[in-house]
């Protein structure tokens, strides 16, 4: 990947984090990337393609880290389950912590025709079905029904930490996620 092109990427992902997607313009994209328009639309031929990058971009780099934790730091499968929201909250708790790229976009993006929306949706999907291969290979029955579950915490605790820092929601979220996993692994 170019480096200029990179930069436009990680400039329009701090910008759409901390001000809205909706809420920034190219223009201001451009003008903090040090670069032109003309730039912006040779590696992005529109802002809404840019946003799509830029959501891709971010559920790949989350969920690379977070397998690479799980992958790091447990040996068993039903490990990796049981430690899946220990990571979550120290992602959450990090300094670094923004929020979750796809709750957001779904919400400046509702109409669900809408490409970005679409893709939101997908993201979504993707992180529960994630979730349930990982309750698959600890040999749990109804992996897909407690992979909804989790997600349903995760994002609810993403979202609550978004709007309010230091809220606790995570911690409540992970000790929810602990008595679900626990009692799926016990079947």
């Amino acid at each position: 990947m170019s480096p200029l092109r990179e930069k436009i990427l990680i400039t329009a992902s701090n910008l759409f984090q901390t001000h809205g997607i909706n809420s920034t313009g190219v223009d201001t994209i451009v003008a903090v990337a040090g670069t032109t328009k003309m730039t912006l639309y040779k590696y992005f031929r529109s802002k809404e393609i840019l946003i799509l990058e830029v959501l891709k971009k971010g559920h790949q780099d989350f969920q690379s880290w977070l397998n690479d934790q799980l992958t790091t730091n447990t040996k068993k499968p039903s490990e990796k389950i049981q430690k899946l929201f220990e990571f979550i909250e120290e992602w959450v708790t990090s300094p670094n912590f923004r929020g979750m790229g796809f709750i957001k976009a779904s919400a400046e993006f509702p109409n669900e025709e809408n490409p970005v929306h679409q893709l939101s949706s997908e993201q979504s999907r993707q992180f529960r079905q994630y979730i349930s291969s990982l309750a698959s290979d600890a040999n749990i029955q109804d992996a897909d029904g407690l992979a909804l579950q989790l997600s349903l915490l995760f994002e609810g605790a993403v979202q609550a930490e978004q709007m309010k820092r230091g809220s606790g929601a995570i911690k409540y979220a992970k000790k929810a996620a602990k008595i679900l996993i626990d009692g799926a692994l016990a079947h």
